[in-house]
């Protein structure tokens, strides 16, 4: 799991869906990245079980669903930032 998070586009995505659920379309637009890309990410964090996906008509929504992965990522930041 530790490798699926070493991308920094991944940790972004995984930064986001701590608040909510969020599209593909959502996703790419917050990162500026190609949509094929951030589905590649999310089917890696998917694979791996960080997180999961709601298909609603044509859409397809994305959660978190191990909520120790966005703690482990701000216990990392609030190290990194420490003095």
């Amino acid at each position: 799991m530790l490798h699926a998070l070493a991308d920094p586009s991944r940790l972004a995505i995984v930064h986001l869906l701590t608040g909510a659920e969020r599209r593909v379309v959502d996703l790419t637009r917050e990162l500026g990245l190609a949509q094929s890309t951030v589905s590649a990410h999310l089917t890696t964090l998917r694979d791996v079980g960080v997180v999961a996906v709601r298909r609603e008509g044509r859409s397809s929504w994305y959660r978190l669903v191990r909520p120790e992965v966005a703690h482990l990522l701000a216990d990392a930041e609030h190290v990194a930032l420490a003095p």
